[in-house]
């Protein structure tokens, strides 16, 4: 058997439920008896069957057969029985894991138990991919705060909008298509207040074409406005198809008609000032509760504006950059993409890793991701009005 294609193979499973899962990660498995794949399976949603339990369904008899699946089989019981009781009971004698759980209620728990029971069992086949596919539990588990992806659209000069703020649309239909494929992968979408108020945006998923998928999980929409400066009419604050909860993070008590908007969203708003009591949102808290909600939020897709995106990559919160990059100058009358950022010299400047490039129609995708070797400064927040 070629097992490196095989967990891709469960790989590929799992993500067909991306968007899907939260907080739960993706999961794929596959059954192999006699060389062959008799059984497959995927976890859905959170709540549901397990990947291996529905991997073991469509098998039918496992006794001597041998099960890849891309995450750990959990040793505890939530929403649902233990997977390793499972896979123990259908007489498995071999398993093979892309990565172990980093939740501590399993954390090699599930490992344990199969080799306990006389089961072989393999780790690390394709850890670095598993571990790329589930970036988002394993960031909210290990961190309990939303893995962060910070979403800009620029001209080839750096600019998100013209100097009256308008920004519509400096990318094409492809890549704004895009956009919304990365807003229905994440829990939330982020903007500042000064974005929410120019645009006035939806911030939902919306033209997404889907076959015989698990439905996708609600997207939250979060609004960083340190003076809470937004129109009780605003779209993030009105119903809409795909869209969950909406917060307003400010820096001051919020109005009581701001509160009154919220209620049918489910949402709420919060005074978060920063150390200090200055007019300030706190990045950093704001994440920390955003990911300790009783339903939290384990990603966060930031879309704007400047100053939020200067900050939060200034004080280290930022864990993934996609840039779209338009073939178009603005000049030097339109918005920065970055607010200031407090450098004595290019070299002080965060450095990136790219990981990757492509076209989308006209435009340029890039993704980066930060240089871990470098400090990030934790303490500077952000004030954004």
């Amino acid at each position: 058997m070629n097992v490196d294609a095989l967990m891709d193979r469960a790989l590929a499973l799992a993500a067909r439920a991306r968007g899907c899962t939260s907080p739960n990660p993706m999961v794929g498995a596959l059954v192999v008896r006699d060389g062959r794949v008799v059984g497959e399976g995927f976890h859905h949603q959170a709540g549901q069957p397990h990947a291996e339990p529905n991997a073991i369904a469509m098998a039918g008899d496992c006794r001597n057969a041998t099960l890849f699946v891309t995450l750990e089989p959990c040793a505890h019981t939530g929403r649902t029985p233990p997977c390793s009781d499972a896979v123990i009971r259908a007489g498995f004698k071999r398993v093979v894991v892309a990565q172990l759980d980093p939740n501590p209620q399993v954390a090699g728990r599930g490992r344990d138990a199969l080799t306990a029971a006389g089961i072989a069992v393999d780790v690390g086949v394709r850890e670095a991919e598993a571990r790329e596919l589930n970036a988002f539990f394993n960031t909210w588990i290990v961190r309990r705060r939303p893995f962060l992806t910070l979403k800009l659209a620029t001209s080839l000069d750096g600019r998100i909008a013209a100097g009256n703020g308008r920004s519509q649309w400096i990318t094409g239909s492809t890549a704004r298509s895009r956009v919304h494929a990365l807003r229905a992968e994440h829990d939330a979408v982020m903007v500042g207040g000064g974005t929410a108020r120019a645009d006035n945006p939806r911030l939902t998923p919306r033209g997404l074409v889907r076959h015989e998928l698990p439905p996708l999980t609600p997207t939250d929409r979060v609004v960083v406005a340190s003076r809470f400066q937004l129109s009780a009419e605003a779209n993030v604050l009105k119903a809409a198809e795909g869209a969950g909860r909406t917060f307003i993070v400010g820096a001051t008590e919020p109005p009581a008609s701001l509160l009154k908007a919220l209620e049918p969203t489910g949402g709420d708003a919060w005074n978060l000032p920063a150390q200090g009591g200055s007019l300030e949102v706190d990045l950093r808290a704001t994440l920390d509760r955003l990911g300790r909600l009783p339903n939290p939020v384990t990603s966060v897709l930031v879309e704007g504006g400047g100053q939020l995106a200067g900050s939060l990559l200034r004080q280290g919160l930022v864990d993934r950059l996609i840039l779209h990059q338009a073939p178009v100058i603005i000049g030097a009358d339109g918005l920065p993409a970055f607010g200031p950022l407090g450098l004595d010299a290019p070299a002080d400047g965060p450095r990136l890793d790219i990981v990757s490039t492509r076209r989308l129609g006209a435009d340029l995708e890039i993704v980066a991701v930060p240089d871990t070797s470098l400090a990030a400064d934790e303490e500077a927040p952000c004030s954004l009005v």
